[in-house]
């Protein structure tokens, strides 16, 4: 089981959706090459909006679309100097797990890049172990936001992430 490592408390309310960008751009200033990070959450719980935080957080300025159809969105960003290969996966079309196979995405798992799975779930047990849970519910007129370490790499980048919003 992962250790809870949300700033503020157990959960981080997001008045809206404008808070849920900035979530996400603080966020990705913890990412490293390497990362792996499955976001989980009812349709439209925000998924697609923290990616989009992370993204600009990260310095990508273009249209930031949702993989729903493609499955992936690819991009090369720079992560604290280093080009890192950032991969947006959604997952939500997929019928079966062994999609996951198919698909071939398991290569893009690996030291040089940064993967963000939205549904995870429908993968299965064959997509790799998240480093960083990050989950999105509906709250009011807002959203709330919790993470969840389940590596060593994901505790330490969720630690850097608690420290710079203390």
């Amino acid at each position: 089981m992962g250790q809870d490592i949300t700033p503020l408390g157990n959960k981080l309310a997001l008045a809206d959706e404008q808070a849920t960008l900035d979530a996400g751009a603080a966020f990705a200033k913890c990412l490293q090459a390497g990362i792996n990070v499955y976001l989980h959450g009812d349709l439209g719980a925000g998924k697609t909006t923290f990616t989009r935080g992370v993204l600009r957080g990260l310095g990508f300025a273009g249209k930031v679309k949702s993989p729903t159809y493609t499955l992936v969105e690819p991009y090369q960003l720079k992560i604290h100097q280093e080009l890192v290969d950032f991969y947006h996966f959604d997952l939500y079309r997929f019928a079966d797990e062994e999609e996951w196979e198919v698909a071939g995405f398991r290569e893009y798992f690996n030291a040089h890049s940064v993967c963000l799975v939205e549904w995870p779930d429908k993968a299965g047990d064959l997509i790799p172990q998240a480093d960083i849970d990050v989950y999105l519910s509906l709250a009011g007129e807002g959203r709330s936001l919790r993470f969840l370490a389940n590596t060593a790499a994901g505790k330490k980048c969720l630690e850097r992430y608690a420290d710079s919003q203390i």
